[in-house]
């Protein structure tokens, strides 16, 4: 699990593990049709898909594909949403992800900027890579506009999971030009 990112913090954020306790609370993330209107696909219900959700997270753990960390805000103990780095094979190469989602509550606050930001300098200074991408759906401007605010530029176009995508990236060279 060398890709987690517990117990790191930013000025507002604590990075931990995920926990089933958080069940209830990120149900609301998939109760919210907001969280899914630039992805395409079939939804099953919210509890079903929270549940497939959390499978997958205990899986990237136990397969060291890293994985999501919840985001608790400081000030308040809530938590925010989840973010972390990912194992992904974009277009048959192994790629490690920047990636972020939050409660609807939470968003247009600058959190998804402050814990991406955080990923990509743990990422580097750890050398787990020499590039970071971020899969964006095309449609979704609020996710490039995290994206970009964190000095990826958009690298390519293409299918993933059957969606039409922007494959942000960053290179370490770049990280330490901005740093």
């Amino acid at each position: 699990m060398k890709y987690l990112l517990e117990p790191e913090e930013t000025a507002r954020l604590k990075f931990r593990k995920v926990n089933e306790g958080d069940f209830n609370q990120w149900l609301e993330f998939f109760r919210d049709s907001s969280s899914f209107e630039h992805w395409a696909g079939k939804f099953e219900k919210p509890e079903v898909e929270c549940k497939k959700w959390f499978a997958r997270q205990a899986e990237r753990y136990e397969n060291n594909e890293g994985g999501m960390n919840a985001l608790i805000e400081k000030g308040s103990g809530k938590l925010v949403g989840y973010s972390g780095l990912l194992v992904q094979i974009v277009d048959g190469a192994r790629e490690l992800e920047v990636a972020y989602s939050l409660l609807p509550a939470f968003r247009n606050n600058g959190f998804a900027s402050e814990a991406s930001k955080k990923c990509c300098d743990f990422a580097f200074e750890n050398n787990f890579a020499d590039s970071l991408i971020s899969i964006i759906s095309l449609t979704n401007t609020p996710s490039a506009n995290v994206a970009r605010k964190n000095k990826m530029r958009i690298d390519k176009q293409t299918v993933y999971k059957e969606n039409q995508v922007n494959i942000f990236r960053i290179t370490k060279a770049d990280w330490k030009k901005n740093n």
